[in-house]
């Protein structure tokens, strides 16, 4: 879910615990919806800076998602506080035919770098986002999105605030991975 700022601001953590368990504590909550997702991640082989660095990083990303029967385009720039990831900047726009836009992007010279295939189950509380997903190949995660965050946030404070709320969802969860799921499957 987007804020009005295109700033997106959430914390990513492993889950620990099981499928049943996860659903049950995330259904006191309002549901939105469940829905499978395909994210195709593309790279620029003649751009520095759209493209895995050394450590398999992406700083910018280009990402084309199929979201049930709906198309994304979004591009990504993450900002980051030193080595730790703090939040991204996306653009993201809806687009009607999804092989068109794959074939725009091929003609434009940018080659698929990875794709990732996902199941997730949304819901909200209050200024929240909360999102269970199982990804293919790499397990159970649990992603909170602060929404509705005013242009000149403490983005540190922001943070606190979600893994807090985190911990009073009592799902049993790893530390912050500080890395998107794109870095996990690259370094997978």
């Amino acid at each position: 879910m987007k804020n009005n700022n295109n700033k997106e601001i959430e914390i990513l953590v492993n889950i620990l615990d099981n499928k049943n368990n996860v659903l049950k504590k995330l259904s006191k909550f309002k549901f939105i919806k469940k829905y499978k997702v395909r994210d195709v991640y593309f790279f620029d082989p003649k751009r520095k800076d759209l493209k895995p660095d050394k450590n398999k990083h992406l700083n910018r990303c280009l990402r084309l998602r199929r979201k049930n029967e709906d198309n994304y385009l979004a591009y990504k720039i993450d900002r980051f506080n030193g080595r730790k990831w703090l939040y991204s900047d996306e653009y993201e726009i809806r687009c009607d035919n999804y092989q068109n836009i794959i074939s725009i992007l091929n003609f434009l010279g940018l080659k698929e770098l990875l794709t990732i295939n996902s199941k997730k189950y949304i819901y909200t509380y209050k200024n929240y986002e909360i999102v269970f997903e199982i990804v293919d190949k790499l397990g159970m995660f649990l992603e909170v999105e602060a929404i509705s965050v005013p242009k000149k946030s403490d983005i540190k404070k922001i943070k606190s605030a979600i893994n807090e709320f985190i911990k009073f969802l009592d799902i049993k969860v790893g530390k912050e991975l500080n890395v998107g799921k794109p870095e996990l499957m690259l370094n997978n």
